[in-house]
C-alpha cells in the first residue's frame, strides 16, 4: 500500500511544489497521475521515497512512515524511474544480480535469465554491456529489477517517455501481470491513452494540488484527454 496523507512541500525560495496530497493506492491496483511538467508527481514521488522530506504530512509504505523510518520503509518499494541507472560497464545480467544482492534477492544465473526473458529481453543482450543499450532495452532491465525486488508496493517516474510503441506497450503488459501479483503501483506519466487502459484510478495534478480523480469505470463514460485539458487550460484548472 502506498499512502500520502496531507503531503506538502514548500521550498526555501516559497514555492509551494505540493499542496495537501491525500491519496491512497492499495494492493493490486495501478494509480496514473497525470500534470504537465513542473506539476508536482515528481516531488510527490521523493517524498514517497524519503529523497526530500515534507513540510506538512505524511507519506506511507505499507503502513510505514517514509520520514521516521526510511529504510524500513525502503524494504518494501521498488523505484524506476524515467532515464534507469545502471552500470554501464556490466552486463544485463549482472546488473541485476548487483541490484538483486542489494535488495537480498539473489538467485543463480538461470533464475535472473528467465526474470530477463520474462521482461523481453533478447537472450544475446543477456550478456552484453548495458551502455549499448537502446533506452528501451535499460527500462526492459529497470522493471527485472523492479520485478526481482518482489516488493509490494511500486513506484514509477513517467517509466514509457522514449520508448516506441512496442516496448512501451510491453512495459504496460507487464504492470498489468504485477497488478495481478497484487503489487500497488503508483506511475506518473504524460501517457493520457495508456493511463486510461491501464489505470484503476487516475489523478490530475497542476501546480502542486491534486485537482481530480477518476475511476476506471468512471472514465468509461468521460473522456480522459478532455478532462486533462480542461484541467489544465479551461476553467475546471481555475483555483
Amino acid at each position: 500500500m502506498i499512502e500520502a496523507i496531507g503531503l506538502s512541500k514548500r521550498y526555501e525560495d516559497d514555492i509551494l511544489a505540493l499542496d495537501n496530497l491525500n491519496l491512497k493506492v492499495p494492493s493490486g491496483e495501478i494509480f496514473c497521475l497525470l500534470g504537465a511538467n513542473g506539476a508536482g508527481k515528481s516531488t510527490a514521488i521523493n517524498l514517497m521515497l524519503n529523497f526530500i522530506e515534507p513540510t506538512e504530512g505524511t507519506a506511507l509504505i505499507n503502513d510505514i512512515d517514509v520520514t521516521r523510518d526510511p529504510l524500513e520503509a525502503k524494504k518494501y518499494v521498488a523505484y524506476l524511474s524515467e532515464n534507469v541507472m545502471l552500470y554501464g560497464n556490466f552486463t544485463a545480467r549482472q546488473n541485476l544480480d548487483f541490484f538483486a544482492s542489494l535488495a537480498g534477492r539473489e538467485t543463480d544465473r538461470d533464475g535472473y535469465y528467465r526474470i530477463l526473458h520474462r521482461v523481453g529481453l533478447q537472450e544475446q543482450a543477456f550478456e552484453q554491456r548495458v551502455k549499448a543499450f537502446s533506452k528501451g532495452m535499460r527500462q526492459k532491465v529497470g522493471i527485472a529489477i523492479v520485478i526481482i525486488r518482489d516488493a509490494p508496493a511500486v513506484i514509477l517516474d513517467e517509466p514509457t517517455a522514449g520508448l516506441d510503441p512496442q516496448a512501451g506497450a510491453e512495459f504496460m503488459d507487464l504492470l498489468e501481470e504485477l497488478r495481478g501479483e497484487g503489487k500497488a503501483i503508483f506511475m506518473s506519466t504524460h501517457d493520457i491513452f495508456r493511463a486510461r487502459s491501464l489505470a484503476d484510478r487516475v489523478g490530475i495534478m497542476k501546480e502542486g494540488k491534486l485537482l481530480m480523480e477518476r475511476t476506471r469505470a468512471e472514465l468509461e463514460n468521460e473522456d480522459l484527454e478532455k478532462l486533462y485539458l480542461d484541467y489544465m487550460y479551461g476553467t475546471n484548472g481555475k483555483a
